[in-house]
C-alpha cells in the first residue's frame, strides 16, 4: 500500500511568512527554511522580529486567513487522493492554516503550534516532534506502507531521504546544489507523474 507525504508551504500553499512579510512590509520575515536550515534558529529570529515590530497573532491571522492554495494545488491534491493515501507533514503552525485547510478539503495534517501570551504576543513555539517529518515517514514504513515524499526546502531533506522515494518541488538553487541527486518537479502535473511512476516501480511482478 502506498502513501504520499507532502510538505505544505511551497508545495500546496504559499510560504506563509513571506505573505506576512509582504503585508507588513517587514522584509526580514522573507527568510525561510530555504535560506536557514536550522529551524530553531530561524524561529527565534522570526519571534524576535515580531516582538520588535509589535506584531501580534491577530495581525498575522489577518494575513493567513486570506491566503489561497498555489495555482493547481487543489486540483492536484484531489487527483492525488484518488489513488493514494495522503498525509501533510508541515513545520507550519496550526493557527496559520486553519482556514486554508478547508479549501483543500481537510487532508490529514501534522504540524506545530505557536505559544501566545495573553496580549497576543507570540513568545515561543512547540514542535509536535523534533524532526517530525522524518519520524512520521518512518512510522508509516513500520506499518508496511511504501512512502513517497515531497518537499521544497532544507527542512524536508531528512523526510525525503527516509522515504522510499523523495522529490523536490520547485526548490531553490541552494537546495538543488546541496542535494543534486534528488529528483525534481517544476509543476504539479509533473509531480503527479513522478508519484504515479514511483508507485508503479514498487510493484513486483508475479513469478512466472
Amino acid at each position: 500500500m502506498n502513501i504520499v507525504c507532502l510538505d505544505l508551504e511551497g508545495v500546496l500553499i504559499p510560504e506563509m511568512w513571506i505573505e506576512v512579510a509582504e503585508r507588513t512590509g517587514i522584509d526580514e520575515l522573507r527568510v525561510t527554511t530555504r535560506d536557514i536550515s536550522d529551524y530553531d534558529k530561524l524561529m527565534r529570529y522570526r519571534i524576535d522580529i515580531l516582538a520588535r515590530n509589535a506584531i501580534t497573532i491577530s495581525d498575522i491571522l489577518e494575513v493567513t486567513r486570506t491566503v489561497e492554495p498555489l495555482p493547481g494545488a487543489a486540483d492536484f491534491l484531489i487527483e492525488l487522493r484518488r489513488g493514494f493515501q495522503v498525509a501533510i507533514l508541515s513545520d507550519t503552525f496550526v493557527q496559520f492554516v486553519d482556514t486554508i485547510m478547508a479549501t483543500l478539503h481537510h487532508p490529514f495534517l501534522l504540524c506545530n503550534r505557536l505559544v501566545v501570551d495573553g496580549s497576543g504576543t507570540i513568545v515561543d513555539y512547540e514542535l509536535r516532534q523534533r524532526d517530525g517529518k522524518r519520524t512520521a515517514v518512518e512510522a508509516f514504513q513500520s506499518l508496511n506502507l511504501r512512502v513517497q515524499a515531497v518537499g521544497d526546502s532544507f527542512n524536508d531533506i531528512s523526510m525525503l531521504r527516509a522515504a522510499d522515494a523523495g522529490y523536490l518541488f520547485r526548490p531553490s538553487q541552494t537546495v538543488v546544489d546541496a542535494h543534486p541527486d534528488l529528483r525534481q518537479a517544476s509543476d504539479h502535473d509533473e509531480l503527479l507523474r513522478l508519484i504515479r511512476a514511483g508507485a508503479l516501480s514498487s510493484v513486483v511482478p508475479d513469478s512466472v
